[in-house]
């Protein structure tokens, strides 16, 4: 990039900026109006429009198109447009939109570039854009720390489904899996689950002394179940589900749900459509040798609850690989196969069309992503194909490329 930008110092051609603000990070880009290629980059701190207070915002704002573009070329720059986490160009009086465009604006006017007004809309939107051809219509889906689905009409957010955050929503994301991931723990420790390896992997990654670990500190408790063993199992549970739900009738016979258990998932994993929670069934195999003693458990449960208290909740995310490390274990491919139908539900509730277009980003979904392949199995069912996309940088540029296209 620094050979391209210094041709462009010496040649005149008109600039554009596109913003990637997310809950992590802010990524700004500097390219070119005529045809998006790209000259420069910066990054800074985190630019959820909601929860990062305007000043703050405006300083990451700033440190970002500081350093994308250089101070010799910033009178060049006709069109600036962002996505920001926890905005949308839904309403003029939204608030995470007008808490957006106070802190660009002022960041804008501080490095000296008059770009006019610039253009704000979300974080979902800008990464809907950075699909091939920068689509205006389609689907949009994001599977990261949280999880939101998004209908796009004329590049605007038009319906959203989930996004709520961890406390009420987020269904299928990586603080689902991790909250999963330390529930099938906890359910082992005290009884009600099934065995997993996830009780030893969750209780070391959260400091519990080796000695209160199943099998000790050396571990090794539970053995993993091949896939072929987890198959038999989520047969045998399915055909016990289907003998205890009675026959369907009125609404349920008619295509609603049945009034019985909502589903079933791999290894007996019964969910119950409010929790989500894969691991509320006890399935077939046994703990193994050497067995975990009620003392040993209990301590397990002391050590481990204050450590996922100490810290916020969203920070359970990070227990998400612990899942795709252990998936040869039933419990653990019980909760990415939930995750997957969570996400594909999500896609189902906008009503999609088959061959329509559905764009995802976040790290769950990703060309090496623990859900893709799940995910993508389930939305051919529905006649849809996924394009994935890394983030809302290209996006965003090819908003700022267009809202110049239509001032001129």
């Amino acid at each position: 990039m620094g050979n391209e930008l210094n041709q462009e110092r010496q040649g005149g051609s008109s600039l554009v900026v596109g913003l990637d603000a997310g809950g992590t990070r802010t990524r700004a880009v500097l390219a070119t109006a005529a045809d998006g290629r790209p000259l420069g980059e910066g990054a800074a701190g985190p630019g959820n429009a909601l929860t990062v207070p305007v000043p703050q915002l405006t300083e990451h704002l700033a440190e970002a198109v500081g350093q994308a573009v250089p101070e010799s070329v910033r009178d060049r720059v006709v069109a600036v447009a962002g996505g920001f986490a926890g905005a949308t160009d839904a309403a003029a009086d939204e608030p995470g939109r007008r808490n957006a465009l106070a802190a660009l604006t002022a960041a804008l006017r501080r490095l000296g570039i008059d770009a006019g007004p610039p253009l704000i809309g979300s974080d979902i939107e800008a990464a809907f854009a950075s699909a091939p051809g920068a689509p205006a219509d389609g689907l949009a889906l994001v599977a990261g720390t949280g999880a939101v689905a998004m209908r796009i009409t004329d590049r605007r957010g038009t319906a959203t489904v989930d996004g709520d955050g961890w406390l009420l929503g987020d269904d299928g994301s990586g603080f689902w899996i991790g909250r999963a991931a330390v529930r099938a723990a906890l359910r082992m420790a005290d009884g009600r689950g099934a065995p997993t390896v996830l009780a030893e992997l969750v209780g070391r990654e959260l400091g519990v002394p080796g000695d209160a670990l199943p099998g000790g500190a050396s571990g090794g408790a539970v053995r993993r179940l091949s896939p072929d063993v987890v198959q038999g199992v989520a047969e045998g549970a399915s055909r016990e589900a289907r003998q205890a739900v009675p026959p369907a009738s009125g609404a349920a016979a008619a295509g609603g749900q049945p009034a019985g258990p909502a589903r079933t998932g791999a290894a007996g994993a019964a969910t119950d459509g409010v929790t989500g929670s894969p691991v509320d069934r006890r399935p077939l195999p046994p703990h193994d040798d050497p067995p975990w003693s009620r003392l040993h458990r209990e301590a397990y449960r002391r050590h481990l609850l204050p450590a996922v208290m100490a810290e916020p909740p969203i920070r359970l995310a990070r227990l998400a690989p612990l899942v795709v490390e252990a998936a040869g274990d039933a419990v653990a491919l019980a909760i990415l196969d939930e995750a997957a139908d969570q996400l594909t539900e999500a896609i189902r509730a906008l009503d999609p069309r088959p061959g329509e277009r559905v764009v995802a980003t976040g790290g769950l979904l990703g060309p090496e992503g623990p859900l893709t392949s799940r995910l993508e199995a389930r939305l051919r069912t529905l006649g849809l194909t996924l394009d994935w996309v890394p983030d809302g940088r290209r996006g965003a540029v090819a908003l700022a490329r267009l809202a110049h296209q239509g001032r001129t």
